[in-house]
């Protein structure tokens, strides 16, 4: 929003920080923002990943747990040299694990990715239930 002509030192990018000199640092978008729903015996994630190549994505399972990790390439390199006035655009690897369960296996779990969004889909496998037997122990 540009300020009114008659606000001193009010700039066009002055609304987008609150520190001056832009030295706030929020990457918190670039964080794997998900959805999970369960419908007919499955679950389905929805994980934002706008911006990202589907060749820099991976799904990995590993002893229950999925996790997704992502690389965002550099800009364009003929903008290295670049003096930006401020930026936001994460670049670099992001990941999330997620706790599935130990009975879902690599097979199960089919992943799209379109438009921005990488899809995972699963069966919902109810975990085994540990039983606790309490145990006495005889003082003397």
């Amino acid at each position: 929003m540009l300020a009114p002509s008659n606000t001193v030192g009010v700039g066009l990018f002055d609304d987008f920080s609150d520190t001056p000199f832009w030295g706030r640092r929020d990457f918190s978008n670039a964080m794997m923002k998900t959805d999970v729903k369960e419908k007919d015996g499955t679950y389905i994630m929805d994980i934002d990943l706008p911006g990202y190549a589907r060749e820099d994505i991976k799904a990995e399972l590993s002893d229950g747990y999925l996790t997704i990790a992502a690389k965002r390439r550099p800009l364009d390199p003929s903008e290295e040299g670049d003096d930006y006035i401020f930026r936001e655009r994460y670049n670099g690897t992001c990941q999330r694990s997620f706790y599935v369960g130990e009975a879902v296996e690599q097979d199960d779990i089919k992943a799209a990715y379109q438009d921005g969004v990488l899809r995972l889909v699963f069966p919902k496998i109810p975990m085994k239930k540990i039983e606790q037997k309490k145990k006495y122990i005889a003082i003397e």
